[in-house]
C-alpha cells in the first residue's frame, strides 16, 4: 500500500492532474470534492476519455474523465481480499479507507505482487487485462493462459 496519498478535486483540469502524476510518479488520484471521496483519476482515463477523443488536458476537468464509481477496501482486511476485489471490479487500483472511511492510501496490482501472492496479483491482473481487450482478442488470449503463466515465470526467475 502507498500512504499519503495525493488528492485532487474534481474541477482541476487534465493537465494540472496529469503534472501530479508525473511529479510524483503515479497513475492514480482520488478525486475529493471538500471531505467527500468523489472518484480516481487514472493516467488511462486521461488518455482514453480525453487524448484519444481529440479533447483539450487544458480544458477537460478531472470529474469529466475520471472513472465512475469508487472501488475500495480496508485497512484490515487481508490481501487477498483486495486482489479478490479488484479481479471483481476489474480495476488496477483499490483506495484504501480505515473502518471511518477515512483516506489511508492506495493498493496497486504491483503492490500485490510485491507483498502479498503471486497467484492473487496473477488472477486480479488477467481480469483487468482481459476487460481492455476486444472480445475476439480475449479468446485468443484465454486459450494462451498458460504460456503466459510460463513466460510470467521466466521473467521473474531472472
Amino acid at each position: 500500500m502507498t500512504p499519503n496519498v495525493e488528492r485532487l478535486p474534481p474541477n482541476f483540469t487534465l493537465h494540472q492532474a496529469g503534472m501530479t502524476m508525473r511529479e510524483h510518479d503515479i497513475g492514480a488520484i482520488p478525486v475529493y470534492e471538500g471531505d467527500r471521496l468523489v472518484g480516481m483519476i487514472t493516467d488511462r482515463d486521461i488518455a482514453i476519455r480525453a487524448v484519444a477523443e481529440g479533447k483539450d488536458p487544458a480544458e477537460m476537468t478531472v470529474g469529466e474523465a475520471m472513472s465512475p464509481g469508487i472501488a475500495y477496501c480496508f485497512e484490515d482486511e487481508e490481501i487477498r481480499e483486495a486482489g479478490k476485489r479488484m479481479r471483481e471490479k476489474k480495476v488496477r487500483w483499490l483506495i484504501v479507507l480505515d473502518r471511518a472511511k477515512r483516506l489511508v492510501g492506495i493498493v496497486s496490482l504491483g503492490d500485490l505482487a510485491a507483498q502479498g501472492d503471486e497467484k492473487v496479483a496473477g488472477k486480479a491482473l488477467e481480469a483487468v487485462a482481459q476487460e481492455g481487450r476486444p472480445e475476439e482478442r480475449r479468446k485468443t488470449a484465454k486459450g494462451s493462459s498458460s504460456r503466459r503463466r510460463q513466460a510470467a515465470r521466466t521473467v521473474h526467475s531472472r
